[in-house]
């Protein structure tokens, strides 16, 4: 048998030359999943020895990883605002950089919640997640506001356009105990005839068409309409934009995940769709533009 330092070596190797960008975090990740144990114990422990079949199951994932698919997928999970989202090819993989629009909408939802007194009859706050793929930002919002006592005072709807991703984002609210709390409807961006909301969230496709082929090949596993922005990969966000006047109630604000080199393409197609808004943009953790706020007067 061989030991876990044995296997991840030459799983690096194999990884570096198949042109990962992460080759020795892909090969830890996937063979804690193999032995059922977590980065801390791998590093622990590199002269353990590797059962022939946990070896057996870490030889057929790193052959597909060799072959480019996310270890999220092979893994069936991915770590997301500090909880695991069952992941499949059915909607986009949880990006880190999307916990800034989480982050955002909770602190946003409390002020809100914490603004006025809320006497008994009040109308719950009104949320939608539009373009939720696998649920992420829902249900991570609704399992925060939860912890924090404020789950019983928010209304969070949920849509997509795809009905094999709302099923796989229903399979983790239901997986985090959230279920009761949001609504999922299959829809473009917002159903017809709901009532406005306070917030709108959305992560929606903003890489641009010709762009897409260039994306590492990973990328090339996850639904191409979760990432296919058109020709300026504003398109679907430009459509947001121009339903945000019945979409928010006043005083309502939406944050709309971009990419970190649009923040003027956005703030003009703003003040060209909504004049008199008020549009700024929120940085992430490496200080990229990441969060366009827009604010309804």
């Amino acid at each position: 048998m061989a030991t876990v330092e044995e296997l991840l070596r030459g799983a690096i190797e194999r990884l570096r030359a198949a042109g990962s960008e992460s080759p020795r975090l892909d090969a830890v990740l996937l063979l804690g999943h193999a032995i059922g144990a977590d980065r801390t114990v791998i590093a622990a422990y590199p002269e353990a020895l590797v059962g022939d079949g946990s070896a057996e199951r870490f030889e057929a994932d790193l052959a597909r990883r060799e072959l480019g698919e996310p270890v999220a997928y092979i893994r069936g999970f991915k770590e997301f605002y500090g909880q695991a989202f069952a992941t499949d090819p059915r909607a986009l993989i949880p990006r880190p950089e999307t916990e800034r629009l989480v982050e955002l909408a909770e602190a946003e939802t409390i002020r809100r919640l914490a603004a006025a007194p809320r006497p008994v009859g009040t109308p719950p706050l009104r949320i939608v997640d539009v373009g939720t793929g696998a649920g992420t930002i829902a249900v991570a919002l609704a399992v925060a506001l939860r912890r924090r006592g404020a789950g019983a005072e928010v209304e969070i709807l949920a849509t997509d356009v795809s009905a094999d991703a709302l099923a796989l984002a229903i399979e983790n609210s239901v997986g985090h105990s959230v279920a009761d709390r949001i609504e999922f409807a299959e829809a473009d961006l917002l159903p017809e005839g709901v009532r406005p909301f306070d917030l709108v969230l959305a992560n929606l496709p903003y890489v641009p068409s010709a762009d897409v082929p260039r994306l590492a090949v990973a990328a090339s596993f996850e639904p191409a309409v979760a990432l296919d922005g058109g020709a300026d990969g504003l398109s679907v966000v430009g459509r947001l934009v121009e339903g945000l006047p019945d979409a928010l109630a006043p005083g309502g604000l939406a944050l709309l995940e971009i990419g970190s080199d649009q923040e003027d393409a956005v703030l003009a197609l703003v003040a060209r769709i909504l004049p008199g808004w008020s549009a700024t943009v929120e940085r992430d953790l490496a200080g990229a533009p990441r969060v366009a706020r827009v604010a309804r007067p």
